[in-house]
């Protein structure tokens, strides 16, 4: 790979510069995220932990560019990124008996 020597740039160039390098990371950001998302399902029981509140539960309802629509048990939605995703095993506490999230059935 060539280097760049940014010392005989002008400014003009050292902005366009920027400009591609701040569209390239955006892009490896979303491929990242993307790859992420598609280890979890649609419908699938997750939990995550956010800064300043308790443990949460609930299940994927969409996803989006960069993150994944979850509503709680308790019927919040949070847009969460993947990599603070975690499935939720069958044994693991806080089930969804008392849950505001209602099955739907299949026509």
């Amino acid at each position: 790979m060539a280097k760049i020597n940014i010392d005989e740039l002008s400014e003009a160039e050292l902005i366009d510069l920027n400009h591609r390098i701040v569209e390239r990371l955006r892009f490896l950001s979303q491929m990242r995220a993307h790859s992420e998302m598609l280890d979890f399902k649609i419908g699938e029981r997750v939990t995550f932990h956010p800064e300043g509140y308790p443990q949460l539960f609930g299940i994927l309802t969409r996803y989006n560019r960069k993150t994944m629509t979850v509503i709680t048990d308790a019927g919040q939605q949070w847009n969460v990124a993947p990599r603070l995703l975690r499935r939720v095993d069958a044994r693991e506490g806080n089930p969804a008996t008392n849950s505001k999230v209602v099955k739907l059935k299949k026509h």
